[in-house]
């Protein structure tokens, strides 16, 4: 599933929440607040989608994710790995750790992910 870069922030906000009905969704967004009209498009775009769902309370919808955030960011980071690193996860990796300003600390704490996961692997 693609979701345009408007569609994620609104995620975002969907997953944070949990539940939310617009107005409580229009009210998280920062300054600048986009226009109801838009997030209300933008709701409908992720509904057609199959990313939200939603429950009728009179006139008032109460939107939910029906996509886990993991599993989307999981898919996109994939997708990522594949478009720009040859499928290679070790080229990602070595970009990653190179290109960002990760401290000692971060290595060494990412050091320990990646040795844990390698156990995990051989058991």
């Amino acid at each position: 599933m693609n979701l345009s870069n408007g569609e994620e922030q609104l995620m975002n906000l969907i997953w944070l929440k949990g539940k939310a009905f617009m107005k409580d969704l229009l009210e998280s967004f920062p300054e600048p607040k986009p226009a109801a009209t838009t997030v209300a498009t933008l709701l409908k775009r992720l509904s057609d989608k199959g990313a939200i769902g939603y429950t009728v309370y009179g006139n008032s919808r109460e939107y939910y994710p029906l996509i886990q955030k993991k599993a989307y960011f999981s898919t996109k980071v994939n997708e990522l790995v594949k478009n720009f690193f040859n499928d290679s996860p070790s080229q990602f990796a070595s970009f990653f750790t190179q290109e960002t300003d990760m401290s000692q600390k971060e290595l060494e704490s990412l050091k320990k992910i990646i040795e844990d996961q390698i156990k995990n692997k051989i058991v």
